[in-house]
């Protein structure tokens, strides 16, 4: 029984040392963060109190899949080791033992591990190991707030706000509407969408809702809540809206009057374009100066002429021929007369 209970003893002392060796690892894991598009460092902390020479060091960083960020072997870079997607966007600080990765994209956050060996004629000894998590933050930019082109004076409020490109997703985001009176934040239709590419997402908040009761003034606003901060758009002013006309019906009297009175003018109006049209009906006749017509005046009177004269011509010839003839038969009588008398 002794045996056994010393066994025990020593397999709980043995759960205990693990289950302080991994809190100890999860309280040495650094949380760091780390813009889009800029450096993060990613520090080893580790203590060179031996005084050891980088020459007999061997220094390097992987990432969570076990891809080598970079290597520093007995003092010299050894790239041959490092991973395709971080081979020129690693420098390393060797005064404060950071490694300072560039360039950093969403797909860059995770957990990260220093390790320092030291190289000794027996073999390479672990002295040193540090693991660090790397979030990434990408700032969204100001909200803006739109309103809907089709929105008219007496419609409803009909806005929409935008924000693009950041990183991780917000908490909140949502309209306030301030009256006079009262301070209210009605439910949108939010919409997120994320970048094929780069990873960031994009937001957009709708909302459709009626003029508030008894308000002059409504003063719109769109707050984004992220981790790190809270973003505000531009104030958006909507002012008293006017009453809606009025929907009056004409009387039969005034329709009936207004035809009455139309008749007299529908007749003015005829006979002037009755006017118009017989005087466009009318034919021109040439000015003194326009000489083109003149010329063709002048051979048309000429003609005239000429025929005015054939006609005298032929007048003539036929009184000529009446008085050959009236001459001839005055001398067919006279001889009758002769021939008579003998």
């Amino acid at each position: 029984m002794d045996i056994d209970d010393s066994f025990r003893a020593m397999g709980l002392r043995l759960a205990v040392l693990v289950i302080a060796a991994f809190l100890l690892c999860d309280a040495a894991s650094l949380k760091i963060q780390a813009y889009f598009n800029e450096t993060a460092e990613l520090p080893c902390q580790f203590v060179n109190s031996n005084n050891l020479s980088l020459s007999e060091l061997v220094v390097f960083w992987q990432d969570q899949d076990n891809l080598v960020l970079y290597e520093k072997y007995m003092g010299r870079d050894n790239p041959a080791n490092v991973n395709g997607k971080y081979m020129g966007r690693t420098s390393f600080d060797h005064d404060n033992w950071i490694l300072r990765l560039q360039g950093i994209q969403v797909k860059d956050k995770g957990v990260y591990q220093c390790f320092v060996h030291h190289k000794k004629p027996g073999g390479m000894v672990r002295v040193h190991q540090n693991s660090c998590e790397l979030s990434v933050l990408a700032n969204f930019s100001k909200p803006e707030i739109m309103q809907n082109p089709n929105t008219t004076r007496y419609s409803a409020i009909n806005v929409t706000c935008f924000s693009k490109q950041g990183y991780p997703k917000p908490l909140k985001m949502f309209f306030q509407l301030v009256t006079d009176n009262s301070t209210s934040e009605p439910a949108g239709n939010m919409l997120v969408s994320q970048d094929n590419v780069t990873e960031l997402y994009n937001l957009s908040l709708s909302l459709s809702v009626p003029f508030p009761d008894g308000a002059v003034n409504v003063t719109i606003s769109c707050i984004l809540k992220t981790e790190s901060t809270d973003l505000s758009s531009l104030p958006l002013h909507i002012g008293p809206m006017d009453p809606l006309p009025v929907t009056r019906l004409v009387p039969w009297s005034v329709i009936a009057s207004a035809c009455v009175l139309s008749f007299p003018f529908g007749g003015i109006l005829y006979i002037l374009i009755r006017c118009i049209n017989k005087k466009r009906q009318q034919p021109v006749f040439p000015n003194k100066g326009d000489k083109s017509l003149s010329e063709t005046i002048k051979p048309r009177k000429k003609d005239n002429e000429e025929t005015q004269e054939r006609e005298k011509i032929q007048i003539q010839e036929s009184k000529d021929e009446e008085t050959t003839d009236v001459m001839h038969s005055r001398k067919i009588s006279s001889d009758d007369q002769s021939a008579s008398y003998l």
